[in-house]
């Protein structure tokens, strides 16, 4: 998963689920998957605020609760080894618990909660970007996403260039229309209009994905 503990009891007790708890007196993983959880969250939010500075909060939160769900985490928890490393009671062991998403996805989170106890916020923060970064990428920039204005700089990343706007307004005070074009390399590629530069900026982005110019 990316850090080596200097205390190795906390991954330990991370894998132990309750009913292995019950048989061996062993304290299990819930209260370190409490801790992991939020940690988790911010970790996800915090790289969410720096690398799409426009993405309204609305659409940052539906990006983190599909990177954060049952499936997600234990989609990572099979690729870390969780079911091998999983400490279960003979019962839950015989019901398949070794890999029942719900448990792997309680893993994964006590693990990053032991992180944070060992290493600290910036230890976990790296855990959680090695491991989540591609999957919150792969989200923000879907089609079904809002934000324009990161997909079209994303997308002209790949070709070495970056997109500028310009934005002029027009109108009363109270009822202002911002107009809003985005020029690559003194080339138009679109243009937009909105009740807000953001809104215009993000309108003239989705025209130049939408196929004008080289960026479609």
């Amino acid at each position: 998963m990316g850090h080596e503990f200097t205390d190795r009891t906390l991954a330990v007790m991370a894998t132990v689920h309750r009913s292995h708890e019950a048989e061996n007196d062993l304290e299990s993983y819930e209260r370190l998957e409490f801790l992991g959880d939020a940690v988790l969250q911010l970790a996800v939010t915090h790289f969410l605020f720096d690398r799409y500075p426009d993405l309204p909060e609305g659409e940052m939160a539906k990006v983190r609760a599909a990177v954060v769900n049952e499936s997600a985490l234990a989609t990572i928890g099979r690729k870390w080894g969780v079911p091998a490393a999983l400490l279960l009671g003979r019962g839950e062991q015989m019901t398949g618990g070794r890999d029942k998403s719900s448990i792997l996805s309680d893993v994964v989170e006590a693990l990053l909660g032991a992180v944070y106890v060992d290493g600290g916020y910036q230890a976990a923060r790296e855990v959680v970007e090695g491991h989540w970064a591609d999957l919150i990428i792969e989200r923000a920039s879907s089609p079904g996403e809002r934000d324009y204005k990161t997909r079209l700089q994303e997308r002209l990343a790949q070709e070495g260039r970056r997109p500028e706007y310009v934005v002029e307004e027009r109108g009363p005070e109270h009822s202002k229309v911002f107009s809003a074009v985005v020029i690559v390399e003194a080339e138009v590629l679109g243009e937009g209009e909105g009740t807000s530069k953001k809104r215009a900026e993000q309108a003239a982005a989705a025209s130049a994905l939408s196929g004008n110019g080289s960026a479609g």
